[in-house]
């Protein structure tokens, strides 16, 4: 069974290139700068949401779902790296994992805004990832597969971008992540949003970010297994045990998060709904 990489990034205003772009005074404090960039981008397209390249990588949080050697299931889910990583550390360990594992990439608007950030961020920080630029150009079977399905190719499901597909790849037709989570029943966001992050940084709170970020791919795994379920990849008794599983697995680690997310739980096993509708 392939593996499965659900991945989230959390991103806040690349100041040092700000400075080198624009000249700033050394007056300037990195409050100042990234708040002038942000009045720049608002004159020009009336939001504070900065150019891709312009992002700089403050937490990458994975989850890893994959059956062991002895067959046994495994769920992991954390953040790359320390908070003392360098951002080119991060993206590094990423693509490290991409290479180790080969896996079926998940994300939420990965194709829109996550990978482009990491294509731009990769490139000015030196990283080297060649398993996940592979597009079939080698010699080998296996190099040979990835000219038909890479994770590069929008229409290719190597990666897979859940948001785009549900939208047909049509961008007035997306949906927030936290309001499709809810409505299938997950918890959805916890106290932090996107929109925080470059303030909770400001604050010393990467702890923070990256417990965010991580309940978000949490999220996202939890609707690709719905989107399983829906194109016939799960049965609802598999569903509602892989769902079980999440949640034993979660149990099971630190962070008042984890008790947190899972109070927020509102979903009824499949299963059961099933043999409510065979008496009715």
């Amino acid at each position: 069974m392939t593996p499965v990489l659900v991945f989230d990034i959390e991103t806040i205003p690349d100041v040092a290139g700000l400075r080198r772009l624009h000249d700033h005074p050394a007056s300037m404090s990195d409050a100042e700068v990234a708040e002038h960039a942000f009045a720049a981008r608002r004159e020009k397209t009336g939001s504070d949401f900065l150019p891709h390249h312009l992002q700089r990588v403050a937490a990458i949080s994975c989850v890893l779902r994959r059956t062991q050697r002895d067959g046994s299931a495994s769920f992991h889910v954390g953040s790359l790296g320390t908070v003392a990583d360098t951002e080119a550390t991060l993206i590094q360990k990423f693509y490290e994992l991409i290479a180790r594992y080969s896996p079926q990439l998940v994300s939420w608007n990965g194709g829109g805004f996550d990978l482009p950030v990491l294509h731009y961020r990769g490139l000015v920080n030196g990283v080297a990832a060649p398993r996940y630029w592979e597009m079939g150009e080698g010699r080998d079977d296996d190099s040979r597969d990835f000219k038909w399905n890479n994770y590069i190719s929008r229409y290719h499901m190597r990666h897979l971008d859940l948001m785009d597909l549900l939208a047909m790849y049509q961008p007035r037709a997306s949906a927030p992540l936290d309001d499709l989570a809810k409505l299938c029943g997950f918890p959805g966001k916890l106290g932090m949003d996107g929109s925080k992050v470059w303030e909770a940084y400001q604050g010393g709170q990467l702890d923070a970010i990256r417990a965010y970020c991580e309940t978000d791919v949490v999220n996202t795994y939890l609707v690709y297994c719905r989107f399983q379920l829906m194109r016939g990849g799960l049965s609802p008794r598999e569903f509602d045990r892989e769902v079980a599983f999440v949640q034993e697995s979660l149990a099971e680690l630190p962070g008042e998060q984890w008790m947190e997310y899972l109070r927020a739980f509102q979903l009824r096993p499949l299963t059961e709904e099933a043999e409510d509708e065979d008496s009715f």
